[in-house]
């Protein structure tokens, strides 16, 4: 057997008369992040766990892994819009979103305009079901909510959640395309060679407008949410 380790796969090649076979076992863990540093797509050098690329391909990674959740609830709940399920809707977010993370890192991959039109055709639709909005509303509806109601509500809820990490995950996203990646942050290679615009993130202005758009259909979804079980939704007095 001859093996060799490449990267996060451990390769092998048996040789059997004239069978070959390979074989790939896939670790979960390397060790070279114990420094606390990491590395992106296509790029050599190591930087911090604490830099902005970093905090903001973890962002993303929240939100899609607390997507799973909702469209878990979504299924059992079996909500539907039109003739699309809802987990089917958040479904093609979380694939979306792993586009995101992939041009964030590196990769040659970016959000086209035709899938923020999904996210505005998506908003539409649920307004058109909707009660005009004029405030903001308190989570989980009111106090009062029906044994029948909770379903639709914890819904509702944990897509308000999942609003509000998705507003964080775009804030990370755009600091790193606004922040010069500070050459204190490498931890190997040279800087000094590296030119201003080749220190910047450049996300293209579709993945932008994604990122914006998804927690307005998200917001979206938590009204729905509520309204599929009549829930009147209770606006904060400030009192």
């Amino acid at each position: 057997m001859l093996v060799q380790i490449q990267s996060r796969a451990l390769a092998g090649k048996i040789f059997c008369g004239r069978v070959t076979a390979l074989i790939i076992k896939y670790m979960l863990y390397t060790k070279k992040g114990d420094d606390g540093t990491t590395k992106t797509f296509g790029c050599d050098q190591r930087v911090s766990k604490s830099s902005s690329i970093a905090e903001a391909l973890g962002s993303l990674d929240e939100i899609n892994s607390f997507l799973g959740l909702c469209k878990v609830q979504s299924a059992y709940l079996d909500f539907k819009l039109g003739e699309t399920s809802l987990s089917d809707i958040v479904h093609e977010m979380q694939k979306n979103l792993f586009i995101i993370q992939a041009e964030l890192a590196g990769a040659p991959k970016s959000i086209e305009e035709n899938k923020v039109k999904e996210l505005e055709e998506i908003v539409d639709s649920i307004e058109k079901e909707l009660p005009p909005i004029k405030s903001f509303f308190i989570s989980g509806g009111p106090a009062d909510i029906t044994k029948w109601q909770q379903g639709g509500a914890g819904l509702g809820a944990i897509f308000d959640i999942a609003r509000t990490t998705a507003r964080r995950a775009e804030r990370r996203v755009i600091a790193v395309t606004e922040e010069m990646i500070q050459p204190t942050l490498l931890v190997s290679g040279e800087a000094d060679n590296q030119s201003t615009d080749g220190n910047r993130k450049q996300i293209s202005k579709h993945t932008r407008s994604y990122l914006n758009r998804l927690s307005s259909a998200l917001y979206a979804l938590a009204r729905y949410s509520n309204h599929k079980v009549g829930i009147m939704e209770e606006a904060p007095d400030y009192r």
